[in-house]
């Protein structure tokens, strides 16, 4: 019997393969938000933590709100800002931030859950450092600043003409009004949250916050672009944003200082004046969260963080606070 050449084979084999119809593969159904029910427009806005300082919105619990929020120096800066500019910015309204929101039903004792529904940022960004502030303060004498045009359509920053960055918006004020009538400045973290700038608070993750007061009096800003965990300059791509949040009141449920989870892990954080402080809170209070939510001891909760628990610096320049958070996976409970 005659054999057919291997290219003749391997010809035919390809001529077979064109001639088949091509199936595409079956698109993925286009996200659909809830609408937002609320609106808080960003000239609304306060730059202290205070009890006193009056409610701008009202909402029934369970409400869908979307939040406009400044860049942190509430609109002093721009795309055609310069180091002069930035040099001149008022610390004084540093953080702008959008709100109190009155939630209804909300209590002292009572947690509140922020679920970030979508974070839409701005057409711009800036980052700025000097040598007063950041973690490296008083080590060295490098001044910079720099503006951006954000390409929404890619999702990117350029950098600079070698480097391009996938943004990951998220707020880097989420707080509650804090149980005094005195005027707190924004920047270190708290127990009622705050100026936490942890990047990991992004679209899809819920933020519990631990309520002091009446109504809660939730504001949000200090919107970024993109950071790195630790923020170590002070600055991130600092932006403006649209926040879509469902805004929800759980009674029952006591924590210290904030906690957040998305469908993958849940997160404890804990603020302190170092980084050994902040990392024991948060791991007890991933301890407690783990022994009370999975019936485990509190000695086998311990361990389990061990094994699965990850610490993770979210910033280092709030002073005098830094924030430490610690994650665990959620697939390895049955």
């Amino acid at each position: 019997m005659k054999k057919t050449p291997l290219f003749l084979l391997a010809l035919t084999a390809l001529i077979a393969c064109k001639n088949e119809t091509t199936t595409e593969p079956p698109a993925m159904p286009e996200e659909v938000l809830p609408k937002a029910e609320y609106s808080l427009t960003a000239d609304k806005t306060h730059d202290k933590f205070s009890s006193t300082i009056p409610y701008q919105l009202q909402v029934p619990d369970g409400s869908v709100v979307e939040v406009f929020t400044l860049e942190a120096t509430g609109g002093q800066l721009n795309l055609q800002s310069t180091m002069e500019d930035f040099e001149k910015v008022d610390m004084d309204k540093v953080h702008t931030l959008t709100g109190p929101i009155y939630v209804e039903g909300a209590e002292a004792g009572d947690v509140l859950a922020v679920e970030i529904l979508d974070l839409e940022p701005g057409d711009w960004g800036w980052t700025g450092m000097g040598p007063d502030f950041g973690f490296l303060a008083g080590e060295t004498e490098e001044h910079g600043f720099k503006t951006y045009a954000l390409d929404k359509e890619n999702n990117t920053v350029n950098f600079n003409e070698n480097i391009t960055i996938p943004l990951k918006p998220f707020l880097g004020v989420i707080g509650v009004a804090p149980p005094t009538e005195e005027m707190l400045v924004t920047f270190p973290p708290r127990a009622n949250g705050g100026n936490m700038d942890d990047p990991n608070m992004v679209k899809g993750t819920t933020v519990y916050l631990p309520v002091f007061v009446e109504g809660a009096l939730l504001s949000l800003g200090d919107s970024h672009a993109v950071q790195g965990l630790g923020e170590v300059v002070g600055t991130a791509v600092e932006c403006d944003m649209r926040a879509l949040v469902r805004i929800s009141v759980i009674k029952g449920k006591k924590i210290t200082e904030p906690q957040y989870e998305t469908e993958d892990y849940y997160a404890t954080t804990g603020y302190g004046t170092t980084i050994d402080e902040a990392a024991k809170k948060a791991t007890r209070y991933m301890i407690t969260h783990i022994s009370e939510t999975y019936d485990m001891s509190e000695g086998d909760a311990y361990m389990l963080c061990s094994l699965i628990g990850d610490l993770k610096i979210a910033e280092v320049v709030d002073m005098p606070h830094m924030l430490v958070t610690m994650h665990i996976p959620k697939d390895v409970f049955n």
